[in-house]
């Protein structure tokens, strides 16, 4: 194997390690993550939210038992928070210890400020310094046209240039995930860098499995139908956000926290908080809720 993973490993083993953290996965999903690990590629994951793009890269991180490095993008970030910054108020301090103690020359003084002592290794930088490493970079598509131009940079070569100190290379190239909701098309240079798969909303059988595996309080009964009525829910396009996998196991979770083996009205109506998120939503699956569960 290259990188990190461990010799003989193969696709059936990737579902067995992910399954034993709790996240069942699929086997076109097992085969594309084999090969990312194989290859040493980064994977591109994209999907509606709450489909378990995030979680998937968690659970790649304890199944391996390595550090999870996890760079959260949005508008405007730019290479500064995910690579480095110096932590200003201990070079004060340094100046003012150096002063204390009688001074040094302008030039050393200068140079002793930027040691890596002081230095802030923010996700990227972290992820290659401390390789082993699984980094997620996470919601890739909020972030702008530049700073996808640097992570291409990054992923290509797996180092970076520190000018006061020089280049860090990683000893082992991290194990990259990438997140997408696709709320923008992401360019094709980095598309072509990745593996790539697009995570669906699982099936009912797998979904009931998820729900069964992370929330095992939950009656098996409830279980079910709680994701009988989310699978029925999510076919209805008027809602703002249908709920993901993450919306299903929060309701679940709440059902059975107020007492709930068998899902009814009252109960089911009470508990929307844990579901959908949306006013108009809230409305919607009341209606709909009413029309599934009134006998």
């Amino acid at each position: 194997m290259t990188g990190v993973t461990p010799a003989g490993l193969e696709v059936g083993d990737v579902a067995e390690r992910l399954a034993a953290t709790g996240y069942l996965i699929d086997p076109d999903l097992a085969t594309v993550t084999f090969l990312a690990l194989r290859m040493g590629r980064p994977l591109l994951l994209e999907g509606e939210p709450g489909t378990g793009k995030t979680a998937l890269a968690e659970a790649i991180a304890e199944s391996l038992d390595l550090p999870l490095l996890r760079l959260q993008c949005y508008e405007g970030i730019d290479a500064t928070q995910a690579l480095y910054d110096w932590d200003f108020p201990r070079q004060v301090l340094h100046l003012r210890a150096l002063e204390a103690a009688g001074g040094a020359g302008a030039e050393e003084a200068e140079k002793s400020l930027y040691d890596e002592r002081f230095l802030l290794a923010r996700p990227v930088l972290a992820a290659l310094k401390q390789s082993p490493a699984v980094l997620l970079v996470d919601e890739v598509d909020r972030a702008d046209d530049e700073f996808e131009a640097f992570l291409l940079e990054v992923l290509s070569t797996y180092q970076v240039t520190i000018p006061e100190l020089g280049t860090v290379r990683a000893a082992t190239p991290p194990i990259v995930v990438l997140t997408s909701n696709r709320t923008r098309e992401l360019h094709d240079a980095l598309k072509r860098r990745c593996l790539y798969h697009w995570i669906d909303h699982p099936a009912l059988e797998r979904e009931v499995a998820i729900v069964r595996s992370r929330a095992p309080e939950v009656a098996e009964s409830l279980a079910r139908q709680v994701v009988e009525v989310v699978q029925g829910l999510r076919a209805d396009t008027g809602l703002v956000k249908p709920p993901g996998v993450a919306e299903t196991l929060d309701w679940a979770r709440a059902l059975h926290h107020l007492g709930t083996t068998e899902l009814d009205l009252a109960t089911a109506a009470a508990s929307l908080g844990a579901l959908v998120k949306y006013r108009e939503d809230a409305d919607r699956v009341r209606t709909a809720l009413d029309r599934v569960l009134t006998p």
